[in-house]
């Protein structure tokens, strides 16, 4: 007769809560059943002492990624799962439990075991059951999974390549991967300098891709700025973009590995530039619509500006003559106005046909350069807004366009080491009675204090000396920092001040949100803490969120924290955190 069942009374080995909060223990005891005979003597009831080997093996095993497979493909073990005789308030039974923020297969790097984990959390492409912060985490996960091939399909066609060096086989080698894939022979091409560019050049970008870090997506963008530069200059740029490359966005990144190259070899990006401008081109398509597309390829930058703001302008005036449309569909028609020498706006009695700009029409643009590009002390890269970073070169020729035009206006912004503002001023005509400027001044740009001392801690009164006979202008920079605010800029009602929203902008150049990169200039002022239940309208509580971002903060299942060095910290209805910083500015 068998005997009676013991009742269960779990002790430190059996109890499912330890257990769950004890991987290492219970993945040992996993591999020592595998064997037919038990890890020690069942007669005696002696418990030997680990040795420091098996304690190493212990820690092996609780690492092991194929253990953490197998006790994902249920989910968490115990709590909640088939055989479990509790189930613990607050931990999920779900079967994508363990893709739960911080939790283990929420952070493991991209790789085949996380695929087949991923995987077994889904019912047949259902996932009833599953809370919305796994659910999150799976799609990270698969994320990380699709990098991960991708970089092993890379390392596959980088030694395609290496198989191959001989001129008269390495000149087909891209038609053996476009005919084993199917692709063109453009494409082809794409794969191999991204495989060659990430094998000899860009390691550390092929580490992040391989982990999932970094998608393929934002690899071609490092491997493709990187591609005029020798080895150890890519690995310096690379370094200067890798450690934030995950959480920008395609557009920010570009312009940050843009910036990083320009600084590791300016000289190199001005040759690109140059030699890029030889091949300027009209390119025209067939949109999948079944309309066509037109694009000018490779063209000075400031041109560029010039011709955008002329079709802004033509825009605002067939708006305001009643032509009908969104502010997209009325800039495409006012550029076809303007190239065909064309007038659509509905009624033809008004002046200035399309073809004629009017009198005093200018560029606008918002151009940052650092000062010690401006004196030409060192050769950084310098910002154009709407097109991103530029070379030495081209910023200060620009600058000096600027200064000749008495319209230009010009602020001074102080950056810390990372480039986040941590000062301001804009400059304002000297006054009459104590200009000291006689005559041609010195040639280029100069920045010193205004009175012999300087400005006590940098901040106050300085002096900017602009190419040209006109006067100088005086700069009174003011601290920007939030940590301890003392309210300078606040405004007393909801609306912010001229200045305060200015130096908002100046903080952050873009919407607050991580995944948005409208100009701050089109974003709304928003309050952190809401007007109406006490916030101040001041630097320390708002910032610039485009319109909809602004709703989305005030939308129920999300929110917003604001800390004092001026990042906000967004929080999602799954409980995930993302955080953006203030504008890093060239430095």
């Amino acid at each position: 007769m068998p005997p009676e069942p013991v009742p269960a009374d779990p002790g430190w080995d059996e109890d499912l809560a330890r257990l769950d909060r004890d991987p290492g223990r219970e993945t040992w005891r996993d591999r020592a059943r595998e064997h037919d005979d038990p890890p020690w003597d069942e007669e005696d009831g002696y418990v030997p002492e680990l040795t420091p080997d098996e304690l190493a093996g212990i820690r092996e095993a609780t690492a092991d990624e194929l253990l953490a497979v197998k006790a994902a493909t249920t989910g968490r073990r115990g709590p909640g799962q088939p055989g479990s005789a509790r189930v613990f308030p607050g931990e999920s039974a779900s079967p994508a439990a363990a893709f739960g923020p911080g939790l283990p297969l929420d952070v493991l790097p991209g790789c085949a075991q996380l695929a087949v984990s991923a995987d077994a959390a889904a019912d047949e492409d259902r996932f009833d059951g599953v809370p919305e912060g796994e659910l999150v985490g799976l799609l990270c996960a698969w994320d990380r999974v699709e990098a991960h091939a991708a970089a092993r399909k890379l390392a596959v066609v980088a030694e395609l390549d290496r198989r191959n060096p001989s001129p008269e086989d390495a000149e087909f080698t891209v038609d053996e991967i476009a005919n084993a894939l199917a692709e063109s022979r453009t494409r082809a091409y794409s794969l191999l300098g991204t495989a060659d560019q990430l094998d000899t050049h860009l390691p550390g970008t092929r580490a992040a891709l391989r982990d999932g870090t970094v998608s393929m997506s934002k690899a071609q963008i490092i491997a493709n700025a990187t591609g005029l530069l020798d080895p150890a200059e890519a690995r310096a740029a690379e370094a200067k973009v890798l450690d934030r490359a995950a959480r920008l966005t395609p557009g920010a990144l570009r312009a940050a590995i843009a910036r990083a190259v320009i600084e590791v070899a300016p000289e190199k990006a001005k040759e690109r530039r140059e030699t890029a401008a030889k091949f300027a081109r009209v390119e025209r398509w067939r949109e999948e619509s079944g309309n066509a597309a037109l694009a000018g390829r490779e063209l000075p930058p400031d041109e560029v500006l010039a011709v955008d703001e002329r079709i802004t302008w033509w825009a605002d005036e067939l708006r305001k003559a009643g032509l009908e449309g969104g502010t997209d569909a009325i800039r495409a028609r006012a550029l076809l106005d303007l190239l065909l020498n064309k007038d659509s706006r509905p009624h033809q009695d008004q002046p200035n046909p399309a073809g004629a700009a009017p009198s005093g029409f200018a560029g606008r643009a918002n151009l940052t350069v650092p000062l010690v590009t401006l004196t030409s002390l060192a050769g950084r890269p310098g910002e154009l807004a709407g097109l991103g970073p530029i070379d030495p070169w081209l910023a200060r020729d620009l600058a000096t366009a600027a200064a000749a035009s008495p319209t230009s206006t010009w602020c001074v912004t102080v950056t810390d080491e990372h480039g986040h503002a941590i000062g301001h001023g804009c400059a304002r005509p000297e006054p009459r009675n104590h200009r000291k400027r006689a005559g041609p001044g010195p040639p280029g740009f100069t920045f010193t204090p205004a009175s012999r001392d300087g400005p006590p801690g940098g901040y106050g009164t300085w002096r900017l000396h602009t190419p040209g006979n006109g006067p100088d202008l005086l700069v009174t920079l003011d601290p920007l920092t939030t940590q301890d605010c003392d309210h300078r800029f606040e405004s007393r009602g909801h609306d912010p001040g001229v200045k305060l929203r200015h130096v908002s902008q100046v903080r952050h150049g873009t919407c607050t949100s991580p995944v948005c990169r409208r100009p701050a200039r089109q974003c709304d002022f928003e309050h952190n803490t809401p007007y109406e239940a006490g916030g101040r309208t001041c630097l320390c509580n708002g910032g610039p969120k485009c319109r909809h971002d602004h709703r989305l903060k005030q939308h129920p299942g999300w929110k917003v924290d604001q800390l004092p060095d001026g990042t906000f910290q967004w929080t999602t209805p799954s409980g995930r955190t993302y955080s953006t910083e203030p504008t890093r500015y060239p430095i």
